[in-house]
């Protein structure tokens, strides 16, 4: 059966962090290394280890450990994966200084919000911990990681990214966007700023990417050009 993901791009979830997703890259270039786009919640990185060995690889071939923004469930695993592999860590400027632990995580509204069920888990995000470790490089707009190009797409936090990979034609939204319960904008109870990431959707729609990874629920697999363009329409200026 031919796989659902565009070659070299193997999403990860776990129940924990709300059906969070991270995403391992392997370019497939002699000399670049692997890639993740974020670390999923648990401290052990267990889950991404164990992916880096079904390809058939060691921790010492993750090179880039690059971040969508500053919240635990994107970050659990990146101290355990830095230290196995010396990989070198990426993040928007605005979300440097949680990462490397001299800021706490930024907490959204604890109005109750759509899906309803998520107000545990936005009062839970404002005591969560993480290990921190040092950025290496900061990304802005335009930023490249590997084949991998950064999108500023802030809204959901003022330093969000999103990464494009224009040869797969494929998105990593982050948390801009979420496919649980359904194929919407970011979850209102995480969001500090819903127009600034409603202009950040209208930004990625041009893309034209088929493939969209999101940071919560699965990826969107065929379509998701169209699909993001539909919702973009639909949304409020």
């Amino acid at each position: 059966m031919a796989s659902l993901h565009p070659p070299g791009i193997y999403p990860l979830t776990q129940r924990q962090g709300i059906y969070v997703h991270a995403f391992l890259i392997d370019p497939g270039n002699a000399g670049d290394g692997l890639i993740v786009i974020d670390t999923l919640y648990s401290d052990d990185a267990r889950l991404i280890f164990d992916a880096i060995a079904g390809l058939g690889k060691t921790p010492k071939d993750l090179k880039h450990i690059v971040l969508t923004h500053a919240h635990r469930a994107h970050m659990g695993g990146m101290a355990a994966l830095k230290k196995a592999s010396g990989a070198k860590v990426y993040c928007h400027a605005w979300e440097a200084d949680i990462v490397e632990g001299d800021r706490r995580i930024q907490s959204s509204t604890l109005r109750p919000g759509y899906p309803l069920w998520l107000w545990p888990f936005q009062v839970a995000a404002r005591f969560s911990r993480f290990t921190s470790v040092k950025v290496d490089q900061i990304l802005r707009d335009g930023s490249k990681v590997g084949p991998l190009e950064a999108v500023y797409a802030p809204g959901h936090t003022p330093g969000h990214l999103a990464f494009s990979w224009p040869d797969r034609s494929a998105l990593f939204a982050g948390d801009a966007l979420v496919t649980l319960p359904e194929f919407a904008p970011g979850w209102f109870g995480f969001m500090l700023n819903e127009r600034q990431n409603r202009a950040s959707l209208r930004r990625m729609a041009e893309l034209n990417a088929n493939w969209i990874g999101v940071g919560h629920g699965e990826p969107v697999t065929s379509g998701g050009a169209e699909k993001l363009r539909q919702l973009v329409q639909s949304l409020p200026n």
